[in-house]
């Protein structure tokens, strides 16, 4: 991305701003440690759009004592909220989650709909899985919510095949998918 790059690799502002025929839901899937954080931060600036990430919004249910399944889902209930307010303000959302199970993008669906916004689904992996397990176990304490690699592999276990139009980045790949991204947006 010659040229619209400004420090540290974020976006510099004379770079492209996709859908400028009005706000897009940009939700993002994939496993923990993958790069989908890294990436929807990167969009989210490119787009100007806030980035509403589940991860946050599960710990702090979680300080409250609130645990397991259900309030898991809370979690995207309630940034699901959040991206209908945005998206009312006529702004672009960038989701960033897991997004494991059909029940859960179901929910980015639903309010693309209700909103009268499209919807971009960004599934991203890591297609080296040593890169990936060396991600997930070297992310420092704190900066995400800590998942071991055992963790993650349960995940992957459980993670429902992503079924419908979708953009597959593999951050494995030395390429900057940036640009793919934003061109997949508009």
């Amino acid at each position: 991305m010659s040229g619209a790059t400004g420090p540290a690799g974020g976006v510099g502002p004379e770079a492209v701003r996709p859908g400028s025929g009005g706000p897009v839901l940009v939700a993002f899937a994939g496993l923990p440690g993958v790069g989908k954080s890294t990436l929807a931060v990167r969009v989210g600036a490119a787009l100007r759009a806030p980035v509403l990430p589940v991860d946050p919004v599960e710990r702090a249910l979680g300080r409250y004592g609130l645990v397991g399944d259900v309030p898991g889902m809370a979690a995207y209930g309630a940034v699901a909220g959040l991206a209908e307010v945005q998206l009312g303000l006529g702004l672009s959302v960038v989701v960033d989650a897991v997004n494991p199970v059909a029940s859960a993008r179901g929910l980015w669906h639903d309010l693309a709909e209700r909103a009268g916004v499209p919807l971009r689904v960004i599934e991203v992996h890591c297609g080296d899985e040593a890169e990936h397990r060396r991600r997930v176990e070297t992310r420092p304490p704190g900066e995400q919510a800590t998942v071991t690699w055992e963790q993650t592999l349960l995940r992957r276990a459980g993670y429902e095949p992503l079924i419908g139009p979708r953009l597959v980045v593999d951050t494995a790949v030395a390429t900057d998918p940036l640009p793919g991204i934003l061109a997949y947006l508009t």
